[in-house]
């Protein structure tokens, strides 16, 4: 038995088999990136999370520095791109995995950072193409007005879930200044029970090992997620890629990153102070190696979830344990 809640078991108990996520860059930007915000948060490339699969030239956009613009393509451009991704995606999918059930994820950029027709355009057209056991929306606690919530939650149906997949990466007002993410928590917080009011889930993304954090810090981050009820969870270490701020902090010695050994550690720490139902959908960053620039000799993500593993069994640890401890 897992010493965490991982998301396959997750998915098998909620929808009785595996279910696998189709990624695609819809076109958006963010509302942090422009120059009036010094061009985002510090570890922000510019060029967005998108799946292996789908990345091509890096993504379906060209984006030539972290200031660009990411909406270069007219709305029929972006939807039709959308069309094409799920295509890629699914036959992708189906051909290395047998999958047969989906999620569609809108992963690239603020997913929510568009006028509120065009998001339900674009929404819409995307979840007609094919059926969807999740709909999950990565975005900002700042970009989720009650209108856009609104809009997210009429997608909810029996067969299908909704989720917003928000990036809070540090529960210290401090750290979110210090990494310029241009909200505080209590943007989170709000975000986060104005969700749960429309029933949709919501999983949050947090960074260990940001600069001037530590273990009260990963604990203090645990608690505040742990005491709204996020339902899932995704962890990364601190990932430093070229073309970023925290590039030049790392070549001046201000800022350095963490071994797995020290990364899994911290992260047995802050699962043992999550809720115990909560979904960890993700323990660690993979950048890829041609923009990652530290940590350069961390292992690939299966040889870290051994050791992870290993770790909390030899603990005898488990997700909550501290929680149960301090209720």
């Amino acid at each position: 038995m897992s010493s965490y809640y991982k998301y396959g078991d997750y998915l098998k108990r909620r929808f009785g088999q595996s279910v696998y996520r189709i990624g695609v860059d819809g076109g958006f930007s963010c509302p942090n990136r422009g120059s009036d915000k010094r061009g985002g948060c510090i570890f922000c490339d510019g060029t967005g999370a998108i799946a292996q699969y789908q990345r091509g030239e890096e993504s379906s956009y060209n984006r030539k520095s972290e200031f660009d613009s990411n909406q270069a393509l007219s709305l029929l451009g972006r939807l039709g791109s959308i069309e094409s991704q799920i295509e890629r995606g699914r036959d992708f999918l189906s051909r290395r995995y047998g999958a047969t059930l989906f999620s569609l994820y809108f992963q690239s950029f603020t997913n929510t950072y568009d006028s509120l027709d065009r998001l339900e355009r674009i929404y819409s057209r995307a979840l007609g193409y094919m059926p969807f056991k999740e709909f999950i929306v990565s975005t900002r606690p700042d970009t989720i007005g009650d209108d856009v919530l609104d809009l997210l939650a009429s997608y909810i149906a029996p067969e299908r879930d909704v989720w917003v997949e928000l990036g809070l990466q540090s529960a210290n007002d401090r750290t979110l200044e210090r990494i310029n993410r241009g909200h505080g928590i209590a943007e989170y917080l709000s975000g986060v029970e104005r969700a749960h009011r429309r029933g949709i889930k919501v999983s949050t993304h947090v960074i260990l090992g940001l600069p001037g954090e530590g273990r009260e810090d990963y604990i203090a981050t645990a608690r505040a997620i742990s005491s709204v009820k996020s339902e899932g969870v995704k962890i990364h270490n601190l990932h430093i890629a070229g073309a970023t701020r925290l590039e030049r902090e790392y070549l001046e010695g201000e800022v350095y990153t963490h071994s797995a050994l020290r990364h899994a550690e911290n992260t047995e720490l802050f699962l043992r102070h999550i809720n115990s139902d909560m979904v960890v959908q993700r323990v660690i960053c993979e950048t890829p190696s041609h923009r990652l620039l530290a940590p350069r000799s961390f292992p690939d993500k299966f040889i870290f979830l051994s050791l992870l593993d290993r770790i909390m069994g030899e603990n005898g640890s488990r997700q909550g344990d501290m929680v149960e401890k301090e209720s």
